[in-house]
């Protein structure tokens, strides 16, 4: 049960870390806070480290076209589209997005690394989506069909898609001779080499005792904690089961944004939270294989 705890608290700061980013949409540019938030987790690990990747650098080396693969899928395409979502789409719009994420993994891990289907997989993925649409619809899910993906919604999906791509990848491709800590490290500088010449050519706010606290946010719990956690559930658990956990963001964020913004709370949230978390539920506890073993259906 313990295991569960890391994708469920890590999922918690993401869900922080939305609010935090709508925020920081006023305060400073989409580049500036995609790059300042990966080098200030450099920063912080590189001491710790840099030593011992030196020592594995021979180890490391064939392994540098993977770890570049994964830094830019789960940390510069997934993050950094985020950020620029946020100054063309809500957060709610970002948040319904984000809980296709499970379906996405559901479907990768289907094609990618064999997994097998059951009946609470599928239909609690399908509960859970239902109780998130009725979260971002505000209690009126028949209206996402008349509204079509502007330029926000656009990013955020390939954002997830990215991400989708980067848990199955994580899965398909151990690392066995790497800590959790020093992957995720590897991954970092990748992040930072990436957006260095992004955030040298786009205009600059700079960083003052607004923004501050908001790239350090995302500095480190966003960017260490949060994918620590992450990278742990899904070498515990998986990355099927790990994504359906996606499905709390909208629920979180609404939550924390009623707490820090004062957003209302209104019970069309306690439904959606009902389904999501009976969705989460159900694709746990029911097991059974949505088709029977061959040997077994011709018994």
């Amino acid at each position: 049960m313990g295991s569960y705890l890391f994708p469920l608290i890590a999922v918690l700061i993401w869900s922080v870390n939305t609010v935090v980013s709508k925020m920081a949409a006023d305060s400073i540019g989409a580049a500036e806070i995609g790059f300042y938030r990966w080098l200030v987790a450099a920063v912080l690990f590189t001491p710790f480290l840099l030593p011992s990747i030196w020592r594995q650098r021979a180890d490391i080396r064939p392994l540098l076209p993977r770890l570049i693969v994964l830094g830019m899928l789960g940390m510069v395409i997934y993050q950094s589209l985020a950020y620029y979502a946020a100054h063309m789409t809500s957060a709610t719009h970002m948040g319904l997005i984000g809980s296709l994420t499970p379906m996405m993994v559901l479907g990768l891990s289907t094609a990618m690394l064999g997994q097998a289907l059951s009946r609470g997989a599928v239909l609690g993925c399908v509960l859970a989506i239902a109780g998130v649409a009725l979260v971002v619809s505000s209690g009126q899910p028949a209206t996402l069909l008349t509204q079509g993906l502007n330029g926000g919604d656009a990013l955020m999906f390939v954002a997830m898609l990215a991400y989708a791509v980067y848990n199955i990848l994580l899965k398909r491709w151990p690392m066995p001779r790497l800590a959790t800590v020093q992957l995720l490290y590897l991954q970092i500088l990748v992040a930072v080499i990436a957006q260095l010449p992004l955030f040298l050519m786009a205009p600059r706010t700079g960083l003052n005792a607004t923004n501050l606290p908001l790239v350090g946010f995302a500095g480190i719990m966003a960017s260490i904690a949060a994918p620590l956690l992450w990278m742990m559930s899904v070498a515990r658990i998986g990355p099927g089961r790990s994504s359906m956990f996606f499905n709390l963001v909208p629920i979180f964020t609404a939550v924390i944004a009623f707490m820090a913004l004062g957003e209302p709370l209104a019970a069309y949230h306690a439904v959606g939270g009902v389904l999501t978390i009976g969705g989460l539920l159900l694709a746990e506890l029911w097991k059974q294989p949505l088709r029977a073993p061959r040997a077994a259906a011709t018994a």
